[in-house]
């Protein structure tokens, strides 16, 4: 059965001995919860990837990556491969974000191939989907969440799709201090369950853990998580403060 996640995104923030301070503390303050039913993960920088997983190595999260190429190798400088993320111990990575997708100009055909890269690594990818503000206003939201999810998954065997993370982040509620209501996560996350149910089964449906991602915080997450289809957050500015991103991942 599918499990309750936790990921922290640290988005570019942070020197590198602020990192170091902050995974510590992170580290340390997980022995004060029982995070026994959810899946911590820390997903920093490329730079502080090998300080992260070291210290993991001593405590209970794991290692996330944001972002990955989509080549194995070669001539493609400031790229990072997959390859490379598994020989520093990363066990999961984020793809698609809405800001890779807007600001780097990612396709769903981008984020498609390095899911396959991924996959071939034994990481697990955590691919984004999200409508923007216009999107959602002119009533097309479940038409871009639809594409998204096809185009960058829909080619998986159903043993590989049960292997990765959907994150739904309304682009809207990114950085913004607005938060989608409960119900509307949930509408959004039943969605794409039944997208999957209806191009798998509902056995693999029912495997899948999609995240909430936009301004979950320490107050709003309990909300969030109690929806059926809400299997936990996708953290980005709260995630930087080790409190509030531990207190977040203990809302189950």
């Amino acid at each position: 059965m599918r499990r309750n996640i936790v990921a922290g995104n640290w988005k570019m923030n942070k020197s590198f001995a602020e990192a170091d301070d902050l995974i510590n503390s992170i580290a340390e303050t997980l022995k004060e919860y029982d995070t026994t039913d959810v899946d911590v993960i820390v997903c920093p920088p490329y730079p502080y990837l090998e300080l992260v997983s070291d210290v993991s190595e001593d405590a209970d999260f794991f290692v996330g990556a944001q972002n990955v190429a989509k080549f194995d190798n070669g001539a493609y400088t400031g790229e990072i491969s997959s390859s490379m993320l598994k020989g520093m111990g990363v066990d999961y990575c984020i793809v698609g974000h809405s800001e890779r997708r807007k600001y780097f100009n990612e396709t769903n055909k981008d984020v498609s191939e390095k899911i396959d890269k991924l996959l071939k690594e034994d990481i697990t990818p955590i691919m984004c989907v999200g409508e923007s503000l216009e999107e959602r206003e002119g009533g097309n939201h479940f038409e871009v969440i639809r594409n998204q999810v096809q185009e960058g998954l829909f080619h998986l065997s159903a043993d590989d799709m049960q292997r990765c993370i959907i994150a739904y982040e309304p682009v809207w509620a990114i950085g913004t201090g607005k938060t989608a209501t409960k119900e509307q996560a949930q509408e959004i996350h039943a969605f794409i369950r039944k997208l999957i149910e209806e191009k798998y089964s509902d056995d693999v449906a029912q495997e899948v853990s999609i995240l909430y991602g936009g301004s979950c915080n320490p107050q709003n997450a309990r909300e969030l998580f109690s929806m059926e289809d809400v299997d936990g957050g996708l953290i980005g500015g709260a995630s930087l403060k080790a409190k509030d991103f531990i207190q977040i991942a203990c809302s189950f």
